[in-house]
């Protein structure tokens, strides 16, 4: 009996679809001290795009967009203002993670915007020197031949961003595993330390999308609502909140990793998805 009613209550956790191992240790709901004042961001980031989006900065990364990079930021928000998305493209299965990049490239490709990786060898050079003790006490250093120099190869490699721009970089993240933000500030830190980029810029899903997870169905792939097949819940629509789970990519996971500094030196400004570009949502 007792092993029929854990059964039971195993179907009734996997018809809910709750992990519960989800952990909010490493979520930031707000940006913290080292962040820009909103007033910076009013005063260089448009009302139109603010209206749409979350928008936090990091390092003063909109002044510098606004003051050094005007042209560029004016595509990106051109990009922004044009980007929209469907319940269905919220809810179908495949495809989705790759089509909200393409919506981007479709208004930055043609303005220039190109995929960028780096790569770089280490040349490291060291002096050695003797010391001479001489009569009045005192110790004179001698100069020795300088060694062979030292080359220590792809000391940096691997770092790509999707879109770069003369000296400002932009990607997005919409539903990928929250390590991947780890990636992105790597990247972009690499990037401002070897001195190619001067401020960073990146998109991914807004806090206040959640609530519209717990509403918009799961689809199949040839766009059928997927149904509960079993439990309490049997024949009703299964929402998407599983799919876009506490650690996929969404705003809580980046703004606790800029928090903590993981961007370095690297200014970075962040937009945040809101159900405002859903077209098809009251």
């Amino acid at each position: 009996m007792a092993q029929q009613e854990n059964i039971e209550q195993d179907q009734d956790n996997e018809d809910l679809e709750v992990d519960l191992h989800e952990d909010d240790s490493d979520i930031a709901l707000r940006p913290g001290p080292n962040a820009d004042d909103p007033a910076d961001i009013e005063r260089y980031i448009s009302a139109e795009v603010r209206k749409l989006y979350d928008v936090y900065s990091y390092r003063h990364a909109a002044a510098i967009l606004a003051n050094s990079f005007p042209e560029e930021l004016r595509e990106i928000e051109q990009a922004l203002l044009s980007f929209r998305i469907t319940q269905r493209e919220i809810g179908i299965p495949g495809g989705n993670e790759s089509d909200m990049p393409k919506k981007f490239s479709r208004s930055l490709r043609p303005e220039g915007w190109v995929e960028a990786r780096i790569q770089g060898d280490l040349l490291v050079r060291m002096q050695e020197y003797d010391e001479q003790f001489l009569e009045n006490g005192k110790i004179k250093k001698i100069k020795r031949d300088e060694s062979e120099p030292r080359i220590i190869r792809n000391f940096i490699d691997g770092h790509k961003i999707d879109y770069v721009k003369g000296r400002v970089a932009f990607d997005l993240e919409w539903n990928s595993k929250d390590q991947t933000f780890d990636r992105d500030l790597y990247a972009l830190r690499a990037f401002h330390e070897c001195g190619l980029i001067s401020t960073g810029v990146l998109v991914t899903r807004s806090e206040s999308l959640n609530p519209v997870f717990d509403v918009v169905p799961q689809l199949t792939k040839t766009g059928e609502v997927e149904l509960y097949k079993k439990g309490k819940f049997a024949g009703e629509p299964k929402p998407v909140k599983a799919k876009y789970g506490a650690s996929t990519t969404w705003m809580g996971k980046l703004l606790y990793r800029l928090n903590a500094g993981r961007h370095g030196g690297c200014p970075v400004l962040v937009f945040g998805i809101t159900p405002k570009l859903i077209v098809d949502w009251d």
